[in-house]
């Protein structure tokens, strides 16, 4: 049985995981400042940025959601993974080899976690497929691929691969591996009869289905023989690892290209993934079985992120009535992003892989770069059903169309669609806009459709560049409260504290000194300082710096350690950044100084020279050190 892990162990995993590679798995990051980045949080659903992290310290902070904390607490908020699996996890990734307590040992391949058991045996399995692919039985299988345009080096580059016939073959090979029944139970890659368990996929061609984080969770089959009752595509069935609404086929290819060009095509095969990508589109992805929904909106929109340049969305449908109505529920759901969406369909209806298939790559570049506006489309479509030529059936598609312009958001888009609908309805555009505002009014049942990036409405207060967010539901107690900034002291000291959990290692000696005397005069502020005091005893590296002050500070006040351990500086190079801490620590110490001098200057008031002349000198002495002190603090400004 598993013992505790050492805790220097843990340290040891924390201090070599590298945040911001595992962050980048999950969120598109830009640049913040000096060590800093941020992007959309994946903890909560959000359309301007406000996650932020600092890969030198290992550590994030949501403004927006308050989730705070280490590489563990990423791995475990995203992964669903209890402590000891997060840290099993990231020491085989990172190559340090874990120590457990009390005589125990951590857990060989039978007692790993179940999640990663489930993980392995797919990504076995996606071996056993894709070695199968090249076995002379596989040969229908080359040729199908062959058939599409796709050569043996395209095959290698998506995984593709061969399940064989029979009814045991990859079960066979997985009990080899050391999997028991009750494990590959979980893992959808098998069906169960009164014989006992046998293979799910059977002389099919194998696609395997990859997470944010390129584990293999799924896989896609196509059929291949005449005899085959099964569905054409059959798909792996949602399992603790694979849910379809959370997973997009090709995104392990596709997300570092879609961050950089701002721009997700959406298609509906497998195949028509890889000939886009092969073709020039390397932004294309696709659902597996399942209509484009929620789920994916919020991994694209993370990866689209918002930096203020324009985003879009492409969905690809075939040109039948199927493709037509999926259409239609893509621009219901298409509110939700903020990106302009488009659509774009093929010569003859046909899909990316057909068109790279008889046309060309540049065939396939064409039909993405020839899109449609996505409202366009809908508007068409509504038109499409009343007799234009009769003046019921322009009433009819007037009333049908005008919820449509109603919902776009950009007011100016909105406009010139509500003179666009007049042109083709024959109408003046009074009466267009009259509808189109009387749909607003009753508030369309639809949601609202995204043509451009809306405003958004304004954040809370700024300072650095970065939003000051409500307090956590936990500072409430009259000792936790939120410090008010507004107050020049209280600022000032938010500010120091900001420059010593985030850079500790630039404060010599002589300033962690100065620092450890200060008394603050926000509760919160000096319970922050009371717990980094006992931190500075026991951290021994930057990247456990702020999880070791965040251990010893109150519970309340463990994601204020968080939000001020990320938030952006106002220094954009070392040198700047150099200046800004030695100058916000240099004040701190001034304010010291200036609480000590009023000190002693209420001690003078009140003392009488002529009966106190010795003490009274001393005083007067220590007042003039201050002041010296003081002096020099300004020069160094």
């Amino acid at each position: 049985m598993a013992g505790l892990i050492r805790r220097e162990d843990i340290d040891a995993v924390r201090e070599r995981a590298d945040l911001r590679e595992i962050v980048e798995q999950y969120v598109t990051l830009k640049k913040a400042g000096v060590d800093s980045y941020k992007g959309l949080c994946p903890f909560h659903d959000e359309r301007t940025p406000s996650f932020h992290i600092r890969p030198q310290m290992g550590t994030y902070h949501c403004f927006g959601c308050e989730e705070s904390g280490d590489v563990f607490a990423f791995i475990q908020g995203t992964e669903h993974t209890s402590f000891a699996e997060t840290v099993e996890r990231l020491a085989n990734r990172y190559g340090v080899e874990l120590r457990y307590e009390d005589g125990g040992s951590g857990p060989d391949k039978q007692e790993a976690g179940r999640r990663q058991r489930l993980l392995d045996a797919h990504k076995i399995a996606a071996e056993f497929f894709a070695q199968h692919l090249n076995s002379p039985e596989a040969q229908i299988a080359r040729r199908e691929l062959t058939s599409r345009g796709f050569t043996r080096e395209h095959a290698v580059q998506f995984g593709v691969g061969y399940a064989p016939k029979g009814w045991d073959n990859l079960l066979g090979h997985l009990r080899t591996k050391g999997f028991k029944d009750e494990e590959l139970r979980h893992t959808g890659l098998f069906s169960e009869g009164g014989r006992g368990f046998y293979d799910r996929f059977r002389g099919r061609l194998m696609w395997p289905i990859k997470d944010m984080a390129t584990n293999t969770v799924g896989f896609g089959g196509r059929r291949l023989y005449d005899d085959d009752q099964g569905p054409k595509y059959l798909n792996s069935p949602e399992t603790p690892v694979y849910k379809k609404s959370q997973v997009l086929y090709g995104m392990e290819h596709a997300k570092r290209n879609i961050a950089k060009k701002r721009q997700l095509v959406v298609v509906e095969g497998y195949t028509d993934v890889m000939a886009c990508h092969i073709a020039g589109v390397d932004t294309a992805v696709a659902t597996c079985g399942t209509a484009f929904g929620e789920g994916h909106i919020k991994i694209a929109r993370r990866l689209l992120s918002d930096d203020g340049s324009p985003a879009e969305v492409i969905f690809t449908f075939d040109g039948d009535e199927a493709g037509q109505q999926a259409a239609i529920r893509a621009f219901n759901e298409a509110s939700q992003f903020n990106a302009q969406t488009y659509i774009a369909v093929g010569p003859e209806g046909m899909d990316p892989c057909d068109v790279r298939q008889h046309r060309g790559d540049d065939a396939v570049a064409h039909v993405i770069e020839s899109k449609t506006p996505l409202v366009e489309f809908v508007l068409r479509r509504r038109l499409r059903d009343w007799d234009l030529a009769a003046v019921e059936g322009r009433i009819g598609a007037l009333r049908a169309a005008g919820p449509v312009v109603a919902g776009i958001r950009d007011a100016a888009l909105r406009s010139a669609y509500t003179r666009e609908l007049a042109g083709w309805l024959g109408t003046d555009v009074s009466e267009v806009d009259a509808a189109v505002r009387a749909a607003a009014k009753g508030g369309s049942p639809r949601a609202r459709q995204s043509g451009q990036p809306g405003q958004e409405a304004p954040s809370r207060g700024q300072r650095s560049g970065v939003p000051e967010a409500a307090g956590p539901a936990e500072l409430t107690e009259p000792r936790f409260q939120r410090p008010d900034t507004r107050d020049p002291a209280v600022l000032m000291e938010r500010q120091a504290l900001e420059v010593i959990l985030q850079h500790p290692a630039r404060l010599t000696a002589e300033q962690w000194e100065e620092v450890f005397s200060v008394r603050f005069t926000a509760a919160a502020h000096q319970a922050l300082h009371d717990g980094i005091r006992i931190a500075a005893a026991k951290a021994t590296d930057p990247r456990s710096w702020v999880e070791t002050v965040r251990q010893e500070v109150p519970e309340p006040l463990r994601r204020l350690v968080g939000e001020l351990a990320v938030t952006s500086l106002p220094a954009t190079t070392e040198d700047s950044l150099d200046r800004y801490c030695r100058e916000i620590l240099n004040r701190l110490v001034e304010l010291k100084i200036q609480h000590e001098k009023a000190n002693l200057l209420g001690q003078l008031q009140r003392m009488a020279p002529t009966e106190q002349p010795e003490e009274h000198r001393r005083l007067n002495e220590e007042l003039m050190v201050l002041e010296r002190r003081r002096r020099a603090l300004r020069a160094v400004d």
